[in-house]
């Protein structure tokens, strides 16, 4: 392929030699598949099971238990083609360098671009969550930190005008939040409110990845230990307080409201990606990614399914529209002493989270800095620390500011478009491996079942319910993207019966596919709005400056 297509690709034996390249230039190889593990259980189990799970009941009931499990499947899917790249392509970049091998350079700086705001908003969101614990603590131990200080200027003002016109008594988390914006001083006229725990979390979190992969690996496992033990705890002592009349209705809003939370619930998987990115510091790469992924995902989804059941059974899911639901549940049975245990331990716990997203995220930028897409100095590995330190300080910065002045809804909204993107492009590229031959070397290989007819069938089962039950066109009304989804599965139907494609990768890129068409038009506006600025960076300096250009 021409060296000025945008299309043209990286090859394997590229990527392998600059992997001895990272190996010299001074990154640690110390990481091994309990290592991974952990820092896949530590990104997984964060703001998610600690936050954003209340959320998710909020809307969609007990049944939210299932959707868990759904997204789980899909992530599976998924994480065995994250594998198998892994053990092909054992560098730092994740999806990125995988869709550099598969698809082209275009479609590589479209999913590292997208992987920035992932990786930068998903620790937005956990630096916010993190702060709400943290807060909570300091009250639970009679220290009352100042209220404007704790909570983003929007979250406040719309509480306060809320107070202002309501007919009913409010949830206390808007009365409080109405207080705050009452008590924050004035400048100029404008109330000053920022969510200072959040922005100086970041900061000492971001320290400490600067410092080096070894510390970050010890911080990480012990965090790990500890957040296990606290969820084991809430799972064995709610289990006893568990009301099955709680459970019904079970899903209260239908197979839309338990739809509704898929950003709230994809956000809470999307952390085995980062494992990846660690690659140049494994032991051993191509044996203990795939392990790795595979482990963090089946642990986290028993998890996180029996803490749904467990919250929804405790209490009605109309109560649990908090961020702290952890604590808020046994406070509601009367068990303060187990709350305030659980809000010191995710203060401690929910910082492994934060201490993940940091690490990957610098990775990401050193290895698109690495192939002359962005500057150079986001390559550059700190001689003594041996860490990308330039592109470690930034990542700070850039998750630092935003959490010290917007509201966690915010973030949780923008975090899964480019995520599913990216997710998809890696099962896609593992039918491309698979059809160019270049999969037959692969360490570890997503298990093949051939899928000429299965997929075809599905597609014929699926749109004959669909019809039958006069649901085709009515959801396509509602949701116009399903015309997209249903276009793709013709086409890959037919690929699959020319090709002999492998099943899982097709049923993982219809899986991503789907939830993102359950996505809301703001999920989608701010990704192509941050897609468009990706590209003019792309063309301004990436296209130009591309090692593959010279």
């Amino acid at each position: 392929m021409s060296k000025n297509s945008i299309f043209r690709k990286k090859t394997i034996s590229n990527v392998l030699s600059q992997s001895e390249e990272g190996h010299s230039s001074g990154l640690m190889k110390v990481l091994g598949v309990r290592d991974l593990t952990s820092f896949g259980i530590a990104a997984i189990i964060g703001a998610g099971i600690f936050s954003t799970i209340g959320r998710a009941s909020f809307e969609g009931g007990p049944a939210v238990s299932l959707l868990f499990i759904f997204v789980s499947i899909a992530c599976v899917f998924t994480a065995l083609c994250y594998a198998q790249f892994a053990s092909m392509v054992p560098v730092s970049g994740s999806a990125y360098t995988y869709a550099y091998v598969s698809f082209g350079e275009i479609f590589a700086w479209i999913i590292g671009w997208a992987l920035i705001l992932e990786y930068a908003v998903s620790n937005m969101v956990v630096a916010i969550s993190w702060s709400e614990y943290f807060v909570g603590m300091l009250h639970g131990f009679g220290i009352n930190f100042p209220d404007y200080l704790t909570i983003d200027y929007g979250t406040a003002h719309s509480a306060y005008l809320e107070t202002q016109t309501a007919t009913k008594a409010l949830p206390d988390a808007t009365v409080l939040a109405a207080k705050a914006f009452s008590n924050a001083p004035d400048l100029g006229g404008i109330k000053l409110l920022i969510d200072l725990p959040a922005g100086l979390i970041t900061i000492l979190v971001t320290s400490l990845v600067y410092i080096g992969i070894k510390e970050s690996r010890a911080a990480s496992n012990m965090l790990v230990v500890l957040k296990l033990l606290v969820i084991l705890l809430v799972i064995c002592m709610g289990a006893f307080y568990v009301k099955p009349e709680n459970w019904s209705p079970f899903a209260p809003n239908g197979a839309q409201g338990v739809l509704g939370g898929v950003a709230s619930v994809f956000f809470a998987f999307i952390g085995f990606d980062s494992i990846s990115t660690t690659a140049e510091e494994c032991k051993n790469p191509q044996r203990d990614l795939p392990r790795a992924m595979i482990y963090c995902l089946v642990i986290c989804a028993v998890l996180y399914v029996c803490i749904t059941l467990v919250l929804t059974g405790m209490v009605n899911y109309s109560e649990l529209k908090v961020d702290d639901p952890l604590a808020y549940v046994f406070q509601k049975i009367g068990f303060d002493f187990i709350a305030g245990v659980i809000s010191v331990s995710a203060v401690v716990a929910i910082t492994s989270a934060l201490l993940v997203y940091q690490m990957g995220q610098p990775r990401i930028w050193m290895s698109m800095s690495r192939d002359g897409l962005l500057w150079k100095k986001f390559s550059v590995i700190h001689p003594k620390f041996k860490t990308p330190g330039f592109a470690t300080i930034i990542t700070g910065l850039v998750v630092a500011i935003p959490s010290l002045f917007l509201d966690m809804g915010f973030f949780v909204d923008l975090t899964s478009v480019g995520t599913f993107f990216a997710f998809i492009l890696v099962c896609g590229g593992i039918l491309y491996l698979d059809y160019q031959g270049l999969s037959k070397d692969a360490k570890f290989k997503v298990p093949y079942l051939n899928g000429k007819y299965i997929v075809g069938g599905l597609l014929a089962v699926g749109i004959t319910y669909a019809i039958y039950n006069e649901l085709f066109m009515s959801q396509i009304a509602e949701k116009p993207l399903l015309v997209v989804f249903w276009l793709v599965w013709a086409g890959l139907a037919v690929m699959a019966f020319k090709h002999n494609f492998s099943i899982l990768p097709v049923l993982g890129i219809l899986t991503n596919l789907y939830l993102m068409t359950e996505l809301g038009v703001t999920n989608w506006s701010i990704f192509v709005i941050w897609l468009i600025i990706g590209l003019i960076i792309y063309f301004a300096y990436g296209y130009k400056h591309s090692k593959l250009s010279k």
